[in-house]
């Protein structure tokens, strides 16, 4: 008789302990992980490489025209090339001549000893970009007012280099010069191109490509 009683008892101690819940996870349910804080509703944002490359769109364009307004000079503009506002990266050029002599301004006085003189008829063999700058003042002849002129998607200010035959790699010129796709003076309608110390022109076929129209 005690020995069925012991037996009852060690199995019901035995079923009882092996109907309990254990507390320990299952190996297979992910542990959690709390949040880093504030990360719950963070906003996300780009990379610094990402925002540089969104803000560094390049902008093409392109010329041909001519520019005249003081009162002695009448220059020939083709080329152009592509710019980056935010990194002020820049690469133009194109060709130009001298089709009559500019007696007035940076064009005038050479900056190569071994070309010196004024830019006379005929002269000049191609241009290409010193810098990009963000803007300057201008005017379309020696009797205007000065007027503001400032890069853009649409619109690009070039510190640019000027050369003669025989020049090579050493510029006989530099000037500022400004190309435009809309009117880039109040007094001068239809003037989209610029040259210093030259004056103002209307190109025929002035194009910028890659622009944000926002801005």
């Amino acid at each position: 008789m005690m020995k069925r009683v012991a037996a009852i008892v060690i199995g019901t101690v035995f079923v009882v302990g092996c109907s309990q819940t254990s507390p320990l996870s299952s190996p297979s349910s992910p542990a959690s992980v709390p949040a880093s804080p504030g990360s719950e509703h963070s906003t996300v944002s780009a990379s610094p490489g990402s925002t540089a490359l969104a803000g560094q769109q390049r902008v093409g364009f392109s010329l041909n025209g001519t520019v005249s307004g003081f009162p002695k000079g009448v220059v020939f503009l083709s080329g152009g090339g592509a710019f980056d506002r935010t990194s002020h990266d820049v690469h133009a050029g194109g060709g130009f001549t001298c089709v009559e002599p500019v007696l007035q301004g940076p064009l005038s006085m050479s900056i190569n000893p071994d070309d010196p003189g004024p830019c006379l008829t005929d002269q000049g063999v191609r241009w290409d970009t010193a810098a990009l700058l963000d803007s300057t003042m201008f005017k379309c002849t020696a009797a205007a007012s000065l007027e503001p002129a400032t890069t853009s998607d649409h619109e690009v200010v070039l510190q640019a280099d000027f050369y003669r035959a025989g020049d090579g790699n050493e510029e006989s010129f530099t000037a500022m010069m400004i190309v435009s796709d809309h009117d880039i003076s109040a007094n001068f309608p239809g003037a989209n191109i610029w040259v210093q110390g030259v004056g103002c022109g209307t190109a025929k076929n002035v194009n910028f490509a890659g622009a944000n129209t926002a801005n």
